[in-house]
């Protein structure tokens, strides 16, 4: 098998349009990981991301008299603006099929670039459905994005041009996965080369659909998708992709929001360039990697696969990052309500510095506040805290990697509603775009009282709610009933403590 894509890679079509991409030294994350930490760049890449080569190499394998019938993909983003460029530069006409819930800053690209973006649909699949109906209505050729010999050749060259850029020995390369296009072509011509070199997968942890097949050994169906990280949301990994990763992948890790979130900044850092969160993920999962099994002294190349995100997200990035770095955490206190209490709760931290603080009177014997707290970088900081809090008599929860606490109720801290009888509470999250929160709120019917509500746009491809409804207990039933046939992904958060805490 490797010797079949060997060929492929060395004879691929990638220049007509990429570039070779060039490798940094990340100085800044070397240095604190006691590694050196190798930064392949295929974020300047013409698209701003990988999927240019295997678009390219696909294209070019095709018959010039096929390609005249016309391109066609179905995309949300980075493989779309690859094709496009490509039929552009080789003037045949491309129409690319995309999710209604695609940023903004991929339509524009996409048809800036010549292509015709037709929005359909409010999924990946339903968009793949209607691109395959136009290829039986018109002829079109199918390019796919990650599961096609020639696209994983594409994508290989990446491998290559990491072989001869690095000088001495390197133990391990972190790849991003999404359908697996890029690992398995990087995985087929190191492996071939070097077997020694491990070849390490790094997922988010709501996508991770390589690893939840390594663990099956064989290709499963994730019954969710995140959406954070968007360029590698993917429920399945590839049937020709899964091929090469079953075999000569050496491990897959798993890595949170917040990891992404301070990888994303740790990349900032050493090259003044803000990736994707798909792109910051091999970062995420080499530190996890370096920490886990305390690696020192070692070379470790990161693949950064993409960089084309919506500048609203960053406000997202940057609230998340600090605790992903595990140099913030958050936590609900309960402290007396008396003049100097604050005072001596600070008193209580020493020179830790408190990165936000959230209250409201509530009554004369005590405050819940929302603190936000800095460490020191390490979970024993985290534990300290609570540990010395709870010493000294007062009640601590820790809300660290509570996501309702992170994304609404730290900006909700302030009231609450002692009329508001029979509240149940629910997080949400829907498609986002024009209009979406009227339609999710006539979905959400006229039936109960909606007594409390929080929405935030975060410049991503989903709105997130949380919402309360005044139910009585007979009718809860029916409830969950209705929140099945809504739709939407949705979470119970009434026994959640932050609610408990600060809203109830």
């Amino acid at each position: 098998m490797l010797q079949q894509y060997i060929k492929r890679i060395l004879t691929a079509r990638v220049y007509d349009v990429a570039i070779e991409s060039p490798i940094d030294h990340a100085g800044f994350l070397s240095e604190r990981l006691n590694n050196n930490i190798i930064l392949k760049r295929e974020d300047l890449q013409p698209v701003y991301s990988f999927k240019l080569r295997g678009a390219c190499n696909k294209v070019m394998q095709i018959p010039e008299e096929e390609r005249k019938r016309g391109l066609i993909a179905a995309s949300a983003g980075n493989h779309a603006q690859g094709l496009a460029l490509v039929a552009q530069k080789l003037g045949v006409p491309c129409t690319i099929v995309m999710p209604n819930t695609t940023p903004d800053i991929k339509v524009a690209a996409v048809r800036a670039r010549g292509a015709e973006a037709i929005l359909h649909g409010d999924t990946f699949d339903i968009a793949y459905q209607y691109s395959q109906q136009l290829v039986k209505e018109k002829g079109y050729v199918y390019i796919h994005p990650y599961d096609d010999e020639d696209v994983i050749a594409g994508q290989g060259t990446i491998g290559m041009e990491i072989m001869h850029q690095t000088q001495g020995e390197i133990d391990a390369i972190f790849v991003p996965v999404g359908g697996g296009g890029l690992i398995a072509g990087i995985a087929a011509y190191i492996k071939y080369l070097r077997p020694d070199v491990k070849i390490i997968g790094v997922e988010s942890d709501e996508s991770a659909c390589l690893y939840e097949a390594m663990k099956a050994d064989e290709r499963v169906i994730l019954d969710q998708v995140g959406i954070f990280a968007d360029g590698v949301a993917v429920a399945q990994i590839g049937e020709n992709t899964w091929k090469v990763a079953r075999d000569f992948v050496d491990e897959v890790i798993t890595v949170s929001t917040d990891e992404i979130c301070a990888a994303i900044k740790d990349v900032f850092n050493d090259t003044r360039a803000i990736s994707e969160p798909a792109g910051a993920l091999s970062v995420a999962g080499l530190k996890k990697y370096v920490e886990r099994d305390n690696v020192q002294g070692q070379n470790l190349v990161a693949v950064i696969s993409g960089a084309n995100t919506n500048f609203d997200r960053l406000r997202h990035v940057a609230e998340r990052a600090e605790i992903g770095e595990k140099r913030e955490a958050l936590f609900a206190v309960t402290i007396p309500e008396r003049p100097g209490a604050f005072r001596k709760f600070c008193e209580l931290l020493g020179k830790r510095n408190i990165t936000e603080f959230n209250y409201r009177y509530d009554d004369n014997d005590q405050a819940q506040i929302f603190a936000g707290i800095q460490l020191g970088g390490n979970q024993q900081d985290r534990a300290a805290i609570v540990e010395s809090l709870t010493g000294d008599g007062y009640q601590v929860v820790d809300l660290t990697d509570d996501e309702m606490a992170k994304l609404h109720v730290r900006y909700m801290v302030g009231g609450r509603a002692e009329g508001a009888t029979n509240e149940v509470v629910y997080r949400f999250e829907f498609p986002e775009r024009p209009g979406a929160l009227m339609r999710f709120l006539n979905q959400l019917g006229y039936k109960w009282n909606i007594s409390m509500f929080h929405y935030r746009n975060h410049g991503a491809a989903y709105g997130r709610v949380l919402a309360g409804l005044q139910v009585p207990v007979e009718e809860q039933k029916l409830l969950q009933e209705y929140m099945d046939k809504l739709g939407y992904r949705y979470w119970n958060e009434t026994d959640n403590p932050a609610y408990k805490l600060f809203l109830k």
